[in-house]
């Protein structure tokens, strides 16, 4: 079974039957990330066609500021969804402090319901990383996906010792810092990722289907010096460990035991 630990498919729009075919056909494990209550809606429609397709919800850290006052009608979404995500700062690409402010706030929301729902939480963190790791050490989180990773080497290391997980995406093919990254994540810390279809559109231009995660595989193969076949294999165990006895997702834990 191949793993995307982390995509939007509720955004291929007219490709949507197509990637779906492709997930189905391909075996391919998909998290659906959310960005807003809109796009987790569309992906539990989602997983109502594929029980391939793990729908979760998140406050995207760009949406963050539409929510920041009205956090108290997130409550039956997060009740539902069986992890957290995409949530997270982002002080690359928002400079404004009232935004970043926002940001945080809703970030810290969802932090205290993953600590007191024992929910798994996936993150952006560009440009914040600093930032994100020490309000995760705040609210005692220590199941995390940190996805698409772009930082220091030295926050890398000190993410790792708390036992995250990482994904790594398309850009592991282009950028030496994304493959020195993926050399210094341990094999059984990483998760693969394809970021559709809106993550391949900003990388190189072009929307990619679900099978985009096999050219990640070989080259995260090639970084560990390893087969693809041992890659797929250590992703595969690293979702399973990452979510073991997690009452949260035993529909997920189900499709990963077939």
């Amino acid at each position: 079974m191949l793993i995307d630990a982390h995509s939007h498919l509720e955004s291929y729009g007219d490709l949507l039957d197509s990637a779906l075919e492709e997930i189905e056909k391909n075996r391919i494990l998909t998290i659906s990330n959310s960005i807003d209550v809109p796009s987790y809606n569309r992906n539990l429609e989602l997983a109502e066609r594929s029980k391939l397709v793990v729908p979760t919800f998140g406050v995207h850290p760009w949406t963050a500021p539409q929510h920041a006052d009205r956090l108290e009608e997130l409550k039956p979404f997060l009740a539902s969804t069986p992890m957290i995500g995409e949530v997270g700062l982002d002080f690359r690409y928002v400079t404004e402090p009232s935004k970043q402010r926002s940001q945080r706030e809703v970030l810290e929301f969802f932090l205290d319901a993953a600590a007191r729902e024992s929910k798994v939480v996936s993150l952006h963190t560009l440009g914040a990383e600093r930032e994100v790791l020490g309000l995760l050490d705040g609210y005692g989180i220590e199941r995390a996906i940190v996805h698409w990773y772009s930082g220091d080497l030295d926050t890398l290391r000190e993410m790792i010792d708390r036992g995250f997980y990482f994904t790594v995406g398309y850009e592991v093919r282009s950028s030496k810092h994304i493959r020195k990254i993926a050399s210094t994540v341990p094999k059984n810390r990483i998760l693969t990722e394809t970021d559709n279809p809106g993550g391949p559109q900003w990388l190189i231009g072009e929307v990619r289907m679900p099978l985009l995660v096999k050219e990640v595989i070989a080259e995260l193969a090639h970084v560990k010096g390893v087969a693809p076949g041992e890659i797929e294999a250590a992703v595969a165990d690293n979702l399973a460990d990452l979510i073991r006895g997690d009452a949260h997702t035993a529909r997920l834990s189900a499709v990963l035991e077939e």
